[in-house]
């Protein structure tokens, strides 16, 4: 349940951004508390892709950090527009370089497209196409 108006939100986040340390220290972590159900609704799309939950947290807390500390308040959007997409490019960042494998990106894609390729033949014919 949210505590705070996204007017509110940001002035701590101006008060983060500006004040002195305890003062800021303080006022981050009230909009962290505040706006910590963002991380979970983002880390419950990344779930089972082999990483614990509690660790996507972790990183998907660090995302959040970092959008409190680099909002930008002259754009009149709501600061969880902002920071949900923080949080989801740390945890898939982390999802990427943290993996056993190292894919490029032109090989994902070319994987995608064979995927979509192989579902529409399906449908299409009713069989798997020949390799």
């Amino acid at each position: 349940m949210r505590k705070y108006d996204d007017a509110a939100v940001k002035e701590l986040i101006r008060t983060v951004q500006s004040g002195s340390d305890a003062e800021s220290n303080a006022a981050q972590k009230e909009v962290y508390e505040d706006n910590i159900g963002l991380v979970w609704s983002v880390v419950k799309r990344y779930m089972n892709k082999g990483t614990e939950a509690d660790d996507l947290f972790q990183i998907g807390s660090i995302g959040l950090i970092k959008a409190i500390r680099n909002f930008d308040l002259n754009y009149d959007v709501c600061f969880s527009t902002y920071a949900v997409p923080m949080i989801a490019g740390e945890i898939r960042r982390h999802l990427r370089d943290e993996g056993p494998i190292k894919v490029s990106r032109s090989v994902k894609e070319l994987g995608f497209k064979i995927k979509a390729y192989v579902e529409e033949s399906e449908r299409k014919y009713f069989k798997e196409p020949p390799i």
